[in-house]
């Protein structure tokens, strides 16, 4: 019996954490286009990807999709460069957003199957998420700039 309550309060515990951090999803605009692509993307994948596609079809569910040509500029999409701050570190880093293929990180293009590229798509200037790590670790994420890549 004690076992299982412990049990309980963890499981609450747990959801008082997700239900914070949900809290700190802004909603996300997304074209067209990489709805469909990215919809079907995150439903196909599995083994260590699985927790970040399926955070990233929490963020697609209710997403503003809209025709590519009015997606506005400063809306973190593929091949964004996007400047950000770290909340809990407070370093700032620039990178850009890319489909898994097209990642590598020594030269900063990070695919939206990293929880940094999930967390990150979608967002404009000025708007911050909350995200888990692979690790677990609770992070926030502020844009402070986007552009496109040089």
């Amino acid at each position: 019996m004690l076992a299982q309550l412990d049990r309980s309060i963890s499981l609450k515990e747990w959801e008082m954490q997700r239900d914070r951090v949900a809290e700190m999803r802004p909603p996300i605009a997304i074209d067209a286009d990489h709805f469909a692509r990215l919809s079907a993307l995150s439903s196909m994948a599995s083994g260590p990807m699985a927790k970040v596609c399926e955070y990233l079809r929490e963020e697609l569910d209710p997403a503003h999709v809209i025709p590519a040509d009015k997606l506005r500029p400063d809306i973190v999409s593929f091949g964004s460069k996007v400047k950000f701050r770290d909340e809990q570190t407070g370093k700032v880093r620039e990178i850009v957003l890319v489909y898994p293929l097209d990642a590598d990180i020594a030269r900063r293009r990070v695919s939206v199957l990293t929880p940094v590229g999930a967390a990150l798509l979608g967002l404009s200037v000025n708007q911050t998420i909350s995200f888990r790590t692979r690790a677990g670790e609770r992070r926030e994420l502020t844009v402070l700039k986007v552009g496109r890549e040089d």
